[in-house]
Formats: structure tokens, C-alpha cells, sequence
């Protein structure tokens, strides 16, 4: 079967928990915006107005993104040759000057050892298929 148009050297990209969920709720204009975004990360390049993410460990980044006066975050690990994992999505409740919320900071870290759990559980699959 052939790949779509635009999908050679494309990592795939992989949802966790319900971030795909969140990033749908967002104006559309923003979902828009992030779509592009991760487009360019799954090719290994850093998106636009976007910056690492301290914290949970290497490879981890953050879409910043401003809307109708809304801050808009989209949070990524990029860390490995083979996927890109969409830990969160979520709206800060302030634009500037406000750290992100502990809550959000929490599912960042959740889904960040998720997808390292998930990456690791791919590998043996695939080494257990050859």
C-alpha cells in the first residue's frame, strides 16, 4: 500500500492518556496550529515556539501557543529515533506571568513515565517478532 502524500521520514506519533482528547477541545484554530507543529517534530525538527521542558527529563518540549487572549500548551517527548509521544494538552489559566498549574505539571510527569513505559514495551515486541 502506498503512503499518504507528505508521510516519507515521518515518525509516528503516539497519544497518551488523554491528550488527544484535550487538544481536540481547543479552538480550532490552535488544534490547527499544533497539528503543524507536531508534523515538523514527527521530521525531526523543532516546531516554532517551542521550547524544551524542565523537569521530567531530556527530550521533553512544550508548544506554546496564544489564542483570543488564551494560553494554550502542548507538551511532547521527542527523545527517541523511532515515535513521538503527546504527553499533554491543556489551557494555563493565565497568559503570562503564571506558573503551569501543579495539576498539569503532575499529568506531564504521569504520562512522560507512561510513554517511556509504552517505548520500552514496543522494543521487546519488535525484538520478540525478528
Amino acid at each position: 500500500m502506498a503512503k499518504p502524500p507528505g508521510s516519507a521520514n515521518r515518525l509516528p506519533l503516539f497519544w497518551v492518556g488523554n491528550a488527544n482528547e484535550a487538544l481536540c477541545e481547543m479552538p480550532e484554530e490552535v488544534r490547527l496550529d499544533f497539528g503543524r507543529r507536531l508534523n515538523l517534530a514527527q521530521r525531526g525538527r523543532l516546531p516554532p515556539n517551542t521550547k524544551p521542558w524542565h523537569g521530567v527529563g531530556s527530550g521533553v518540549y512544550e508548544m506554546v501557543e496564544e489564542f483570543d487572549g488564551d494560553a494554550f500548551r502542548c507538551v511532547y517527548l521527542a527523545r527517541y529515533e523511532t515515535a513521538i509521544y503527546v504527553l499533554h494538552a491543556f489551557q494555563k489559566k493565565a497568559s503570562t506571568g503564571s506558573k503551569t498549574s501543579q495539576l498539569d505539571v503532575e499529568a506531564i510527569k504521569i504520562a512522560f513515565k507512561s510513554a517511556i513505559e509504552e517505548h520500552k514495551e514496543q522494543l521487546k515486541n519488535k525484538d520478540h517478532k525478528k
